[in-house]
């Protein structure tokens, strides 16, 4: 596997990996509603995915197994990671893991001590046992409950 910067042509690509992880891999939090699933996907289009990778404020990872993108990340220069998707078909084989432990590495490196995040129920598990607490109380974003999550970073911790 191979973790790299997102080139502005994998734009439609990119798209793809994220909508089928969010319909086929998060049937927990959208449970097939219409509204959930249209607010979550609203802005993951190409022309989306393409302002998101030329913005300099964040950096946008793509996992690639042989020739194919099998996850996605994103980050932003405020410590926020943004997004973490991965192809379905690929689920448990180290994607998300690698995926960010490098967008931690890119927080840490621009100086942020802390990592933020949103996470879905479906993924819940998986960032706590990436080192993540919950940090207050869910709440509703585009129609889907979230936990909103944090982790200490810095030369002592281990990333993802």
């Amino acid at each position: 596997m191979i973790i790299r910067s997102a080139a502005i042509a994998e734009a439609s690509e990119i798209c793809r990996v994220l909508r089928r992880s969010i319909t086929e891999l998060c049937e927990l939090d959208h449970q097939n509603r219409h509204e959930a699933l249209c607010g979550w996907l609203c802005n993951k289009t190409p022309d989306h995915v393409e302002m998101w990778i030329a913005d300099p404020n964040q950096t946008v990872l793509v996992a690639l197994i042989g020739d194919r993108i099998a996850g996605v990340g994103a980050a932003n220069k405020n410590g926020e990671i943004c997004l973490n998707y991965i192809r379905p078909d690929l689920r448990i084989r180290g994607v998300s893991k690698a995926i960010l432990f490098e967008l931690e590495r890119y927080l840490m490196a621009n100086g942020r001590t802390v990592s933020h995040l949103m996470s879905t129920a479906t993924a819940h598990g998986f960032y706590i046992s990436a080192g993540y607490m919950d940090d207050g109380a869910t709440m509703l974003w585009r129609g889907n409950q979230v936990f909103r999550m944090s982790k200490r970073l810095g030369p002592n911790v281990r990333p993802g």
